[in-house]
């Protein structure tokens, strides 16, 4: 059995070499997600990828909240998305903001989206064909589905989680960030919250730590099990995945969600930017 197919839900994951035969099927529509496009798309992309920039796009910063149901039928519309369209998700940061959207999108419903396991990184790595040609699709009329509250949890929701034995807090920030020793990851050093810490009871277990490094890819089933269950982070329990604005926790999401098949997975996006600014709240150093 090969690595993919180990995992709970192996369907929603596509290689390098399907991508590459199927980027022009007209019923597939592939988005590169990034958080700084200059860098990355309008350096080059996937033949036939349309861009969905994080900021912009798949957030309101005027809201500091997710895309309304209307924004992403607009989005979607704009892409030449149907409901039939299957849209295969890759980016940026071994996938951070392509599993964001990828959250996103299941969240208003939508059924066929899947991950190119690797992403933009390794595509890159085994020299496949490059773009800086914008393409462009005639409009659709795309209709989302009402907002699946549970994906998402709520500030007063964990809160009234905390210390409660059937629940379980997965910080998905780096050991530094965890500790309160820095207030913010290095790539994003002014972008913090008033204190450091996490909150009281969670569990680190690094995002980064489900990847191979190398090329981006998903690590074995076994590995990623490994990594959750010594920590009684178990799929009898309800997860609530955290970060620093929901990201990387995202990613985290996915993770247990969609490749061990936890059946109760949520991820607070309000995060640290939240928790940490939120006078009263409770952390832990």
């Amino acid at each position: 059995m090969s690595t993919t197919q180990q995992y709970a839900h192996p369907e929603v994951l596509v290689d390098t070499n399907w991508v590459l035969q199927h980027h022009k099927d007209a019923n597939v529509r592939i988005a590169e997600v990034d958080y700084d496009p200059a860098a990355n798309y309008a350096v080059g992309h996937i033949p036939g990828a349309v861009l969905f920039d994080w900021k912009k796009d798949i957030n309101d910063p005027l809201r500091r909240d997710l895309l309304s149901k209307e924004q992403l039928e607009s989005l979607f519309s704009n892409a030449g998305i149907t409901k039939d369209t299957w849209v295969i998700l890759y980016g940026d940061f071994n996938n951070w903001f392509a599993t964001f959207a990828f959250w996103v999108f299941k969240y208003y419903g939508v059924q066929n989206v899947k991950i190119l396991n690797g992403g933009r990184k390794k595509w890159l790595l085994e020299d496949k064909p490059v773009t800086k040609d914008v393409p462009t699709y005639p409009k659709t009329d795309f209709k989302a589905s009402s907002a699946n509250q549970k994906l998402r949890a709520y500030k007063d929701e964990v809160s009234k989680s905390l210390g409660k034995g059937d629940k379980v807090l997965v910080d998905v920030r780096g050991p530094k960030e965890f500790s309160g020793e820095i207030l913010a990851p290095p790539e994003y050093p002014t972008e913090h919250a008033q204190r450091g810490g996490h909150i009281p009871g969670a569990k680190n277990i690094p995002w980064a730590q489900t990847v191979n490094d190398a090329d981006g890819t998903f690590k074995t089933r076994e590995e990623i099990t490994a990594l959750y269950a010594p920590k009684g982070v178990t799929s009898d329990k309800e997860v609530i995945t955290y970060c620093r604005i929901g990201e990387r926790s995202s990613h985290s999401w996915f993770v247990l969600t969609y490749l061990l098949g936890y059946p109760n997975v949520r991820n607070y996006d309000g995060s640290w930017t939240e928790w940490g600014n939120s006078v009263g709240t409770p952390i832990e150093k």
